[in-house]
């Protein structure tokens, strides 16, 4: 079995494949310790709760975009599973077929996205990813040529309410009306219609520029932007890990 770990800045997700498929997920959120053992602990109870043995792990890939966090679970991993892992990084770029600018800035999570963008389809894409922040990663002709980064919803949201005396915490759900009647309905349309249509020129200006894409969506708010679906050739939370197991086969293989 491969172990895909892709610490994020909110979450830390483990991917667990065997075959062609992800045989369960699970979540711990980043910064849960400054201890490996008591990840390993949290790891243990998870691989029990899903009738999961820790011997059977053979292999282990991690992309991570905290690096307070990377030495942490490089522990837990060497220590859990008696097993070295790879990490994503520019060390192991050169091995992968993808020309990336600036190596040493883009975020291992949107080279995990990429690789497999590049991978699955072999065309022009761009890769939305809806997590703490809001990413277009676009890959062309086999090369990483750029990436845009804007404030996540949910980040969005935060700072919204953070800065403001009366106005609620809303669910992250699509209104009936473009068109607020109500506190709660004015943030949802504002916010995510505003998103749609921020999304939708990205887009636009991108393919602009490098001409027609495969557009990808990833992250754990893909779903909610329903009206940007048609737009979508491809929506799977599990892109990023997928990508991760590309690159782990690559780099055994």
């Amino acid at each position: 079995m491969f172990l895909a770990i892709d610490v994020g800045n909110t979450d830390i997700v483990f991917g667990i494949h065997q075959g062609s498929s992800w045989l369960c997920q699970f979540r711990i959120p980043t910064h849960y310790s400054t201890r490996s053992a008591d990840y390993e602990v949290r790891v243990r109870t998870l691989f029990l709760e899903n009738d999961l043995k820790i011997s059977d792990i053979t292999r282990v890939g991690i992309s991570s975009v905290v690096p307070g966090e990377t030495g942490l679970i490089r522990s837990l991993v060497t220590e859990l599973f008696l097993l070295e892992p790879f990490v994503v990084g520019p060390e192991i770029y050169p091995m992968l077929g993808l020309g990336i600018a600036s190596p040493r800035e883009i975020g291992t999570d949107l080279v995990c996205n990429a690789v497999y963008a590049w991978e699955t389809y072999r065309q022009n894409s761009v890769v939305v990813d809806f997590g703490t922040a809001l990413t277009f990663t676009v890959v062309s002709e086999a090369r990483i040529v750029g990436v845009n980064i804007v404030p996540g919803i949910k980040t969005a949201l935060r700072s919204l309410f953070a800065n403001t005396a009366q106005l609620p915490e809303v669910p992250l759900e699509m209104p009936a009306s473009a068109i607020g009647k109500n506190t709660v309905h004015a943030i949802q349309a504002g916010i995510l219609w505003g998103y749609v249509g921020l999304v939708k020129e990205q887009l636009f200006q991108i393919q602009n520029e490098v001409g027609p894409c495969k557009v990808l969506a990833t992250g754990g708010l893909s779903s909610v932007l329903k009206p940007l679906h048609e737009l979508f050739e491809e929506v799977d939370i599990n892109l990023t890990l997928n990508g991760l197991k590309i690159i782990g086969d690559t780099l055994y293989n």
